[in-house]
């Protein structure tokens, strides 16, 4: 895909109406750019976090900060599967994710932030790499996860929105008490 065009928004179709909620933050622009953007966002906001900061949980039963930042970076492990295989035209029906089965049995909260931000920076330099390969043709392709159909260019603009919500969770609800 040329890079200086930008990839065109998933229409409603593209995937579950329950998906449309991380699309719709997705602002307009190039959605590659962006997700280069929020990786450099995303570690500026939260490199250099004290011990007490990066276990701090806003309410009984939330997620730490780290747990958080782990649970975007499971949650982009799983969809970055999908749009590889989905993009390769693999048809075979992927299973759905349970991110507080994930976060259960995750070790994120004894992690360092730096060394999820780390991870964070690797996976999505790699994903950019395969994603500025895909055409029209491979963004288009269909496959099943959850029992839902989705788009390549779906699941990427779901990347892209779903870290978009879990940082505006950590600034509202984690980095802004005072």
């Amino acid at each position: 895909m040329n890079s200086t065009v930008a990839m065109q928004r998933p229409t409603a179709e593209e995937c579950d109406a329950y998906y449309q909620r991380y699309i719709e933050q997705v602002p307009a622009g190039d959605v590659l750019q962006l997700l280069e953007q929020q990786m450099e966002a995303t570690c500026e906001l939260l490199a250099g976090l004290d011990a007490a900061q990066q276990q701090y949980r806003y309410g009984p039963g939330k997620w730490s900060v780290n747990e958080v930042v782990g649970h975007v970076l499971d949650t982009e492990w799983v969809l970055l599967n999908r749009i590889l295989r989905i993009a390769r035209g693999d048809q075979t029906p992927m299973p759905g994710m349970d991110p507080d089965d994930f976060a259960a049995g995750s070790n994120h909260h004894q992690r360092s932030i730096d060394g999820l931000l780390q991870e964070l920076r690797h996976l999505r330099l790699a994903a950019l790499a395969l994603l500025r390969s895909f055409d029209e043709t491979i963004l288009n392709r269909v496959g099943t996860a959850s029992g839902l159909g989705f788009t390549v260019r779906a699941l990427i603009f779901i990347v892209a929105g779903h870290e978009r919500h879990h940082v505006e969770v950590l600034r509202c609800k984690y980095l802004s008490r005072g």
